[in-house]
């Protein structure tokens, strides 16, 4: 079989392709020369009569090449799915064929939460931002392609598998015949001759069932301590910003690349920090429930059984490795990459949780609620954490852009995670010994981590835009 090039039967379109990202290069840098010119005749007053400068022709420009070259990617994907060969799809086309039920996914999520916004509270307002939007696709994409990737509806080989022959392949080079493997190596091999494409999709279910919900049960963790610590204030507010600020005073690269070196992880320290670390969600939920529902004794003791129950079993398999019901099954390299991002992350959030409690604690409905007789823990939780909530929604996604950095780097330099783990950093570091010959390897998970951590920051600014409008 002959190679597969990148545009399959659509190579026509090619030259225009080429030729837009031609003009938009030139009128970004005539963009931004002619801004500083633009300036300068502004100030001295010499401004231009003419409706339009050439700086707007070149705004003109970079909006109507970016728009060819989105149109034109749509109709290489697009068409890839429509044609029934690997030759006519093209590399482009096959991948946008395997990653089908990615596209599906969301279509049908966008469908739905446009449709029902207004009552999806700042979710729903969320999808009148125009970067928020582009934000959450770019993150759901990736979301979506981990699960589907994890259920092996999208992948083409065993990431672990070596091929024979396919080492350091170039992209839509053809798998020896008869073994009964996809035809071709969509992204080329790696120097072990491994699928890339494959290791990157998933590398991004090593990605998801990390950074979300590690960052989730730091921000546990900070919001129990940060908000008695802004509420009561004194000695209890004195001592747990110490604690803080002693973390914070290390360099979270090197503190995250102590917590899991193997000396550390073998003096068992991870495992004592998890038994701590992960109480905090047990004692945040069952003060939650508490507080909310103590005037229903029924109600409140059916909650707090459940939560107690549930949370007890989950917290004897993931920190001790102990489920009874030998569900869980929580790796310890997974362990000590965990620990080390709540550990790393909840001095941040407590200190942001705590900064926005000083100020909210000084508000009248607050005041309102201690005279009515409520609880601390009440007003605190059902009070001040509601109203935080726009602040702490924004950083809870910019935390887990941090958190997906902070793993790639640790894969990178081959710590956290076991070492035939296909994490983006990982393969980047196995990539990028051959980076000057084979680019591919390590350039393809490379973008991948660029392109999720730009979703979720376009994500966070989306979603501070419209809780400002709150």
């Amino acid at each position: 079989m002959e190679p597969l090039t990148w545009t399959g039967s659509l190579s026509a379109l090619n030259p225009i392709f080429l030729l837009a990202w031609a003009v938009l290069g030139i009128a970004v840098v005539a963009q931004i020369v002619l801004g500083f010119f633009s300036m300068d005749a502004e100030m001295q007053g010499d401004a231009l009569a003419a409706k339009r400068s050439p700086v707007d022709y070149a705004a003109i420009s970079v909006k109507a090449s970016f728009a060819v070259i989105v149109l034109l990617i749509l109709i290489y994907m697009i068409g890839g799915i429509l044609m029934t060969s690997y030759d006519a799809k093209g590399i482009i086309g096959t991948i946008s064929t395997r990653l089908l039920p990615v596209w599906i996914a969301l279509a049908i999520t966008f469908a739905a939460s446009i449709t029902f916004k207004r009552r999806l509270g700042l979710y729903g307002k969320m999808f009148d931002s125009t970067v928020g939007m582009i934000g959450y696709a770019i993150v759901m994409f990736w979301v979506f392609t981990a699960i589907f990737g994890a259920m092996d509806l999208i992948v083409t080989h065993d990431p672990l598998a070596q091929v024979s022959g396919m080492k350091n392949k170039v992209p839509g080079t053809p798998t020896p015949e008869g073994d009964g493997l996809f035809p071709y190596y969509l992204l080329g091999g790696d120097n072990l001759a491994r699928d890339v494409f494959s290791r990157v999709v998933k590398g991004a279910w090593e990605v998801v069932k990390i950074a979300p919900f590690a960052t989730l049960f730091a921000f546990m963790v900070g919001i129990t301590l940060g908000l008695p610590a802004a509420y009561y204030g004194g000695k209890l507010d004195t001592f747990l910003s110490f604690l803080a600020n002693l973390i914070l005073a290390f360099p979270v690269i090197l503190l995250f690349y102590l917590l899991v070196t193997p000396e550390i992880v073998a003096t068992g320290i991870p495992v004592y920090m998890a038994a701590v670390l992960f109480i905090f969600p047990i004692v945040f939920l069952v003060i939650l429930i508490n507080s909310r529902y103590f005037t229903q004794p029924d109600k409140n003791r059916t909650y707090l059984v459940i939560t107690v129950v549930v949370g007890l079993w989950l917290y004897m398999g993931i920190a001790w490795n102990m489920d009874p019901l030998g569900i869980i099954d929580f790796p310890p390299n997974l362990l000590v990459v965990f620990v080390s991002v709540v550990f790393v992350n909840s001095p941040t959030v407590f200190r942001i949780v705590r900064g926005i409690a000083l100020d909210i604690k000084t508000r009248d409905y607050v005041a309102a609620g201690q005279t009515r007789g409520e609880g601390p823990w009440y007003i605190m939780l059902w009070e001040i954490l509601p109203n935080a909530r726009g602040p702490l929604i924004v950083d809870f996604c910019l935390r887990i852009g941090y958190t997906t950095i902070l793993l790639g780097t640790l894969g990178f330099f081959g710590l956290g995670l076991s070492p035939e783990s296909p994490d983006w950093g990982s393969t980047i570091n196995d990539g990028r010994k051959l980076l000057s010959i084979f680019p591919h390897p390590a350039l393809a998970p490379a973008l991948a981590l660029m392109s999720l951590v730009l979703g979720l920051n376009l994500l966070a600014d989306g979603l501070r835009e419209e809780s400002l409008r709150d």
